[in-house]
């Protein structure tokens, strides 16, 4: 069994803290925009512009994923508590939330430069994994997001959560939300699948959800909610919405037998 004890503060200048969970977002922003730069980009002019889309793909995370932890997890609070709204150092991101964040940001970026937003979409797919990776391992050293009580040999113990054994899957998520989702989409993005723009998409949005939604089953749901529906937790609800989204869209773009 694993005693977790790690410190949120991954170090500290004077008094301003810098945290693990900040790290794991800006490692995913810069690996993932450098590997597509060096690596994915196949045409042009989508690498021209592609520096200019991050700076929109930052600010859609940043807001979509704050606005959907507030609609999706904590709505009763943050309707009496306005101002807090803004302490988004106090934490509470939604990956889903952070998801429609980036969908809307691209659509308005392709808008503007009168490309195909599928274009964009599928290479934030392709390394979107990273960033997920690192960002569930934050979750792991943070104590947050933790498993169900277990008696499994690999349990681990958040001693600043309790002194129970516990699941832990925030690992779960960073092993198969991560590395395992990172191969697939790579083995399918190798069989040319980039050239239909969509493909990709469709299929982050169908592992991504499978995984999330089986790995909930092992996760203590968010205190202000328990479970809901069916006994499943709002992750679960909310993946299975974006698990038959990407099957549509996974249907109507592989009928598409146009090729770019």
């Amino acid at each position: 069994m694993f005693i977790n004890n790690f410190d949120p503060v991954a170090f500290q200048i004077i008094s301003f803290e810098i945290r693990w969970y900040s790290l794991a977002y800006i490692a995913g922003i810069i690996i993932g925009w450098l590997l597509c730069k060096k690596v994915l980009i196949q045409k042009s002019d989508i690498n021209e512009k592609f520096d200019d889309y991050v700076t929109y793909l930052v600010i859609g995370i940043i807001i979509g994923g704050r606005l959907g932890y507030i609609i999706f997890y904590n709505f009763n609070y943050y309707i009496n508590n306005l101002f807090d709204i803004f302490k988004v150092w106090e934490g509470g991101m939604s990956f889903h939330g952070g998801l429609i964040g980036i969908i809307v940001a691209t659509i308005l970026f392709s808008k503007r430069n009168n490309q195909d937003s599928f274009l964009y979409m599928d290479l934030v797919s392709l390394v979107a994994p990273i960033g997920i990776f690192f960002g569930r391992l934050a979750n792991f050293i943070n104590s947050e997001l933790y498993g169900t009580p277990t008696d499994i040999p690999w349990a681990v113990t958040f001693i600043q959560v309790d002194n129970l054994s516990r699941h832990p899957s925030q690992l779960y998520e960073a092993i198969l939300e991560g590395v395992i989702l990172f191969i697939i989409l790579m083995y399918f993005k190798n069989k040319d699948y980039l050239k239909k723009p969509g493909l990709i998409s469709g299929l982050f949005l169908i592992f991504y959800s499978l995984f999330r939604f089986f790995i909930e089953f092992v996760r203590v749901p968010d205190e202000q909610l328990g479970y809901l529906i069916f006994e499943l937790s709002m992750g679960q609800i909310i993946s299975l919405i974006f698990f038959v989204i990407g099957i549509i869209l996974f249907y109507l773009k592989n009928e598409n037998k146009q090729t770019y």
